[in-house]
């Protein structure tokens, strides 16, 4: 029996990228493909014999050079059984490229309600689900117009954003005039406002199978995304609870298995964030139908002790998701240099070494010398790990309180 040929769109040689394509390359049975902008040489050595098909496109976020690659790499190796990339900029155009060369997989149409952010939003206020008020934006006066509703502060975005990136909050009406110059809204760029959401944010990760969820995960963000863009010196945490079947997170399974039915979620792992407010109501901020960022794959593979990337793997080639066992609490703290430049020095890492190395699992520590990162997860990270969750939550505070780096 042949091997099924799985082509990844990999745009660019990210760390956590190649970490996706390494799990895919690894599969029993499965030749792998790889459609990308960077030049066959930047390939790193350990993928060298494990990618048997390789094709570097001009634009990789192009539907019809997605198209016509993934049909050159299907001449040599056969049929694409799948199509993948874990890139947001490229979902829908994943989406178009299977529906042009017949390939299982979400199409595009519900790629738009996950790419879309006002699409989305509409969708889910139309399936009762609770979220912010929005409006889109094709002009100044939609801004100023929605500005008189529900005032201020309010979110000014892309409606195809990613996260929390190129994402304005508006306190008055000095920082809408900035935000609408930075995002300048026309008919055929449409912006999106949104009401603020005041309260704890979190993240909720489900992995389904034809629009079935057979697991989740959730994460606390300390402080915001929002925040921590809007503040590049600021260190933040992602915090993953052990246990996370109580009762205080009910309403957040049902209101997110609820959402990937009505954005129409196939196989695949998603990412939502979605805020508590203080009188304990629940928001949805957005939904991604792709893994999440900020190191929560990882962090769910410590806390499971397996690995989360190879289980992608297994659910979108295979369609089989092997249940996983929580076993600790993990969490991320992300270093960010204070100024601008290199970094210049590094203070508290013998103090945090001592005080809670131990419970580190995985480190990328920042190195004097090094450019600033253009990443909001800054120059460096550890992650921590132990049975009970007060524990990483306090090591947590303890480490971006402690470290500090200098930029110049």
């Amino acid at each position: 029996m042949a091997d099924l040929h799985v082509i990844y769109v990999a745009p660019f040689f990210l760390d956590t990228t190649l970490r996706f394509v390494r799990a895919i390359a690894d599969l029993p049975g499965v030749t792998c493909s790889l459609l990308t902008q960077e030049p066959k040489h930047k390939l790193p050595a350990d993928l060298h014999g494990r990618v048997k098909g390789y094709l570097q496109l001009d634009n990789a976020l192009d539907t019809a050079q997605l198209t016509q690659g993934a049909q050159l790499l299907a001449n040599r190796f056969g049929k694409p059984h799948r199509l993948l990339g874990t890139l947001e900029h490229i979902q829908k155009q994943l989406g178009e490229a299977r529906e042009n060369l017949a390939i299982a997989g979400m199409e595009a149409g519900a790629a738009g309600n996950f790419r879309d952010k006002a699409q989305m939003k509409d969708v889910l206020r139309a399936a009762g689900l609770p979220c912010a008020r929005h409006a889109s934006l094709t002009s100044d006066q939609d801004a100023w117009d929605f500005a008189k509703v529900v005032g201020f502060p309010q979110v000014i975005k892309p409606r195809e954003g990613v996260g929390s990136a190129i994402t304005f909050r508006v306190d008055h009406e000095e920082d809408l005039r900035g935000a609408l110059q930075a995002v300048r809204p026309s008919p055929q760029r449409p912006a999106i406002a949104e009401e603020f959401v005041v309260g704890e944010e979190h993240s909720f990760e489900v992995a389904c199978i034809h629009g079935q969820p057979v697991w989740h995960s959730l994460t606390r963000y300390a402080p915001t995304p929002l925040e921590v863009v809007r503040n590049p010196w600021i260190q933040w945490t992602v915090l993953l609870p052990r246990q996370i079947d109580v009762p205080a997170y009910d309403d957040v399974r049902a209101a997110g298995f609820a959402a990937l039915t009505a954005l129409g979620m196939g196989t695949g792992i998603s990412h939502m964030e979605w805020f508590r407010r203080p009188d304990g109501s629940l928001a949805i901020s957005e939904i991604a139908s792709r893994p999440p960022g900020a190191q929560i794959m990882t962090l769910n593979s410590f806390a499971h002790d397996a690995d989360l990337y190879r289980a992608w793997a297994n659910l979108m080639v295979f369609e089989h998701f092997a249940p996983l066992e929580r076993k600790y609490a993990t969490g991320a703290a992300f270093f960010r240099g204070q100024g601008r430049g290199r970094v210049k020095r590094i203070h508290g890492l013998e103090k945090a070494q001592r005080d809670i190395g131990h419970l580190v699992v995985e480190a990328r520590l920042p190195q004097i010398g090094q450019p600033q990162s253009p990443s909001y997860e800054g120059e460096g990270y550890a992650i921590l790990r132990h049975p009970e969750t007060a524990v990483v939550d306090n090591a947590l505070r303890h480490l971006v309180a402690t470290v500090r780096i200098e930029l110049g």
